[in-house]
């Protein structure tokens, strides 16, 4: 079937690595469909979920923890912290990777649940010259995985913490029924990825930033046993129901758009992508939203027409941050595209691990969403 956009949500066939069925429903819809059926929402879902819980009670006892949970100021992770602990007596560690790019409304979001809710908190804070030089070794790379220092900053945060505190579960608010899947080869991250840019465009040492080797995850999966739950996967979670709730209980704050709470991301998100390599991630959200109903497909096709979001200031913000004339900066935006494929990535070893990470997903040692999209050969890959 010759098509240009999925007949369900709103994919089309500029996202890599697209198909259809014969009905025209596309492949990540599929994708989204397996995870539906493999983590139900419904009585079921409840009913795992406290089965979870109450195995979290059991792991955290003796200890002054039962949990560890992601934070970064935002919804998601805002929701869980009040659920996870009024709802379900949960004691939490909040953990938060600070990459020294957050906004003031991410602080204030991320101290107002904590201090209300007396959940202690453990920041890891990377050496903000190095980072930052990080930042621009991904920009000089030319490739569009920019925000995969940030992402692998606060896996290793999280685990970092687990390990120190003895803690069993790691807890993060992803909800792949609202924020969809990100397509395969839009976003690629690794710590062999992050290296190899570093190695060839920075100029600055990596002494501070908390890299996810391959043998230190293996040691977290195998010795630690930490499970990674995800919550909003078995219950129903009406977003804006949990914006308002938040906004009123906690004097929490929108910060105008999924993932803007952070500078790094909010340009990224809102500059970086649709700019450089004419992809808007709201692509993902409102097509999940779309499948669950929530959206007409003219609805969400009439909003991706409208410009995202854009923190006033946001790019000059980025250019003084890294010390970047508009010439510089304009240079960047238009360097020859790359691909994470060339440069050296723990991609192939992945692939080769594939019955082992899928027995890793199906004891909760790594999220499904790493194993249906990591360890699958990329098409889109440069052959070398």
């Amino acid at each position: 079937m010759n098509q240009d956009i999925c007949t369900r949500c709103i994919f089309d066939k500029t996202i890599p690595n697209i198909t259809f069925d014969a009905e025209g429903v596309c492949n990540y819809c599929a994708q989204i469909d397996e995870l539906a059926d493999r983590f139900p929402n419904d009585e079921r879902g409840a009913t795992q979920l406290q089965e979870i819980v109450d195995r979290i009670k059991q792991a955290g006892k003796g200890k002054k923890y039962d949990a560890i949970i992601g934070v970064s100021g935002g919804c998601d992770s805002s929701y869980l912290m009040h659920l996870m602990t009024v709802k379900y007596g949960l004691r939490l560690l909040a953990v938060h990777f600070d990459n020294t790019w957050n906004s003031t409304i991410a602080t204030e979001n991320i101290h107002a649940l904590t201090d209300a809710l007396d959940i202690d908190l453990f920041t890891y804070v990377v050496d903000a010259t190095e980072f930052d030089d990080l930042i621009l070794s991904f920009l000089k790379a030319g490739v569009r995985d920019i925000e995969t220092p940030t992402d692998i900053g606060l896996a290793t945060t999280m685990n970092i913490a687990a390990e120190k505190y003895g803690v069993k579960y790691k807890i993060d608010g992803h909800s792949f029924r609202t924020e969809g899947s990100a397509p395969m080869g839009w976003i690629y991250m690794d710590a062999k990825y992050i290296q190899s840019v570093h190695k060839q465009f920075g100029t600055v040492p990596m002494r501070t930033f908390p890299n996810l080797w391959l043998y230190k995850q293996l040691k977290w999966m195998l010795f630690g046993r930490i499970e990674s739950i995800r919550p909003l996967y078995y219950l129903q979670y009406d977003k804006e129901a949990a914006k308002a709730m938040l906004a009123e209980e906690y004097g929490w704050k929108w910060y105008g758009g999924h993932h803007l709470e952070n500078r790094t991301a909010s340009f990224f998100h809102s500059y970086f992508f649709p700019t450089r390599w004419q992809s808007d991630f709201r692509i993902a959200g409102y097509s999940a939203y779309c499948r669950e109903g929530d959206m007409s497909r003219q609805e969400a096709l009439d909003l991706m027409e409208r410009p995202p979001h854009i923190e006033d200031g946001l790019v000059e913000y980025y250019k003084k941050r890294l010390n970047l004339n508009d010439e510089e900066f304009d240079r960047l935006m238009n360097l020859p595209k790359m691909h994470y494929s060339e440069f050296k990535t723990y991609k192939k070893t992945f692939e080769r691990m594939r019955p082992f990470f899928y027995l890793m997903a199906k004891w909760n040692l790594i999220p499904w969403s790493f194993y249906i999209k990591y360890t699958i050969p990329d098409p889109l890959a440069v052959k070398k």
